[in-house]
């Protein structure tokens, strides 16, 4: 199943939910422009490149559209226009004023040099800066980018249209970016771990949780994790699975980690496979990697009592009806990893105003949207009677329905 018919799977259920027209539907899942451009470049060898990129702006009735971009040799139109619905429904469930957009390159983006990837960056900002602005659409970092990217990215958008930081967000602290934003989207997920928790009865420490992922997303989250006491047991990377069944020494996988750039060689766990962390006996499991992990082929191996989507569309709409059936909580990802884009929204607003706030701020700003976020989501499936999923795409097509109704579309 494509990345965009997944999505548009799960927001068919909410809107038979919602008991919207078929004309409404189709409003709603229609991107408002795709963009796709050449991008022409030199590589440090002198031969010449031609990639592809694209901008695919999906909804813009409740803001300006939002969304990361992301280098990866795997990126097509349909998964950009896939992630550009999600952001639209990401913004809205934690109710930030945004609309989704989101962008990409198709690249190898590990075999690339620093000045290779400034060059097609800059190429890239050459082919859309008359489509993305402050106001308009506002690009930030994703798989593959980082705040060293942003910078790039706003240098050579600046060089068409004047001084405006606020046309990207991600950014270096040092170059107007918002202390707490790269640890953001792993802080809102440990954040809405403790939630959840509590909301079924649980404390961290009788908590045993495995991470599929340890890059940023990753990293973060089992740092917030291991400091509220939860029992991290398990961590994976490109590298494969590292497990220990009493618990993991986080913080000696963490100084491993920035020191040899991966887990690659760690001696203190016992090396599994992915697939096999996938099906650890634990409370939860946190997909925090790629997407389409979790399949109707490994579903059932599935033991966690709970899923939490770090990652963006980690579980397929047949996968997630199987966890379904065996009573699986999955927290989806539109809520869980939502930290990035709303500190995101933080950083966008000092910008517009000229005035930084500290990292205690920000990260108090952070609990408080995304513990609204929660509850709202918590007692729309109780008082509806529908899995987390749902309620949260219900409160956001609401959301983003009614802002067209109220705009005449």
């Amino acid at each position: 199943m494509k990345a965009s018919e997944a999505t548009e799977l799960f927001v068919s259920r909410a809107c038979d939910r919602l008991g919207l027209s078929p004309s409404i539907r189709r409003l709603l899942a229609t991107p408002k422009r795709e963009v796709q451009v050449e991008i022409p470049v030199e590589m440090d060898d002198g031969r010449l490149e031609v990639l592809i990129g694209y901008r695919v702006q999906h909804n813009n009735y409740r803001g300006p559209m939002k969304g990361g971009l992301r280098y990866h040799h795997e990126v097509d139109l349909d998964e950009v226009r896939a992630l550009a619905s999600l952001m639209t429904w990401k913004t809205a469930v934690v109710n930030i004023p945004y609309g989704g957009a989101k962008g990409g390159i198709c690249v190898e983006n590990s075999k690339l040099s620093v000045k290779e990837k400034e060059r097609i960056t800059r190429k890239f900002v050459d082919q859309i800066h008359d489509i993305v602005g402050p106001h308009t659409d506002i690009p930030a970092p994703d798989m593959g980018t980082n705040a060293e990217t942003m910078a790039w990215f706003r240098n050579q958008w600046e060089k068409y249209h004047g001084f405006n930081p606020a046309v990207i967000t991600g950014k270096p602290v040092e170059q107007y970016g918002a202390e707490g934003r790269e640890e953001a989207t792993g802080r809102g997920v440990g954040i809405l771990a403790f939630k959840l928790l509590k909301r079924m009865g649980k404390t961290p420490k009788e908590t045993r949780i495995a991470l599929q992922g340890f890059g940023n997303v990753g990293f973060h989250a089992a740092k917030l994790l291991h400091e509220s006491e939860f029992n991290v047991v398990a961590v994976s990377d490109v590298t494969g699975g590292y497990y220990r069944p009493e618990g993991l020494d986080i913080p000696d996988a963490l100084r491993y980690s920035l020191q040899n750039k991966s887990l690659h060689g760690y001696e203190n766990a016992t090396r599994i496979s992915n697939e096999e962390l996938l099906a650890l006996d634990v409370e939860i499991l946190i997909p925090a990697a790629l997407g389409g992990v979790i399949t109707k082929a490994n579903a059932d191996a599935v033991r966690a009592k709970v899923i939490i989507e770090a990652a963006n569309a980690p579980v397929d709409p047949e996968a997630d009806e199987i966890l379904a059936k065996k009573g699986t909580i999955v927290l989806p990802d539109i809520l869980a990893n939502a930290g990035g884009v709303t500190v995101s929204y933080f950083e966008w607003v000092q910008n517009l105003q000229y005035y930084k706030w500290g990292l205690n701020r920000v990260r108090q700003e952070l609990d408080s949207v995304l513990s609204r976020a929660f509850e709202d989501v918590w007692q729309t499936a109780q008082d509806r009677h529908v899995s987390l999923r749902t309620a949260a795409f219900m409160i956001a097509i609401e959301r983003v329905h009614r802002a067209g109704l109220l705009s005449g579309f």
